[in-house]
C-alpha cells in the first residue's frame, strides 16, 4: 500500500506539469500567429502607394499665374505683328486646353 500512496502525488504532478506545458505551448503559438499577422499587415501597408499630395488649387477661372503671363506675352506678340491671327488663336487654344 505505501507504494500506491507515493504514486498518486507523482502522477498528479505529471498531469499538472503536462497541462502547464500544453497551455504554455498553445499560448506561444497564439503569440506567434499574432506576430506573423502583424508582420503581414505591415508588409501590405508598405506596398500601398502613398497618397498623392493635392496640387495647388488653380486661380479663379481655372487659370494659373503662369498661364495668364503666357497669354499676356502672346497678346503682345500678336499686337506687334510677330504672330498672325491664326498663330495667335492656335497658341491661345493650346494654353487654355
Amino acid at each position: 500500500m505505501p507504494l500506491l500512496r507515493r504514486r498518486r502525488p507523482l502522477m498528479r504532478a505529471a498531469m499538472v506539469g503536462g497541462a502547464a506545458y500544453y497551455g504554455g505551448k498553445k499560448h506561444q503559438q497564439g503569440q506567434d500567429r499574432e506576430y506573423d499577422q502583424e508582420a503581414r499587415l505591415q508588409e501590405l501597408e508598405a506596398q500601398q502607394p502613398a497618397p498623392a499630395q493635392a496640387a495647388a488649387p488653380p486661380a479663379p477661372g481655372g487659370m494659373t499665374d503662369n498661364t495668364i503671363e503666357q497669354l499676356t506675352k502672346l497678346g503682345q506678340l500678336h499686337d506687334s505683328g510677330v504672330l498672325t491671327d491664326d498663330e495667335f488663336d492656335q497658341q491661345k487654344r493650346r494654353l487654355l486646353a
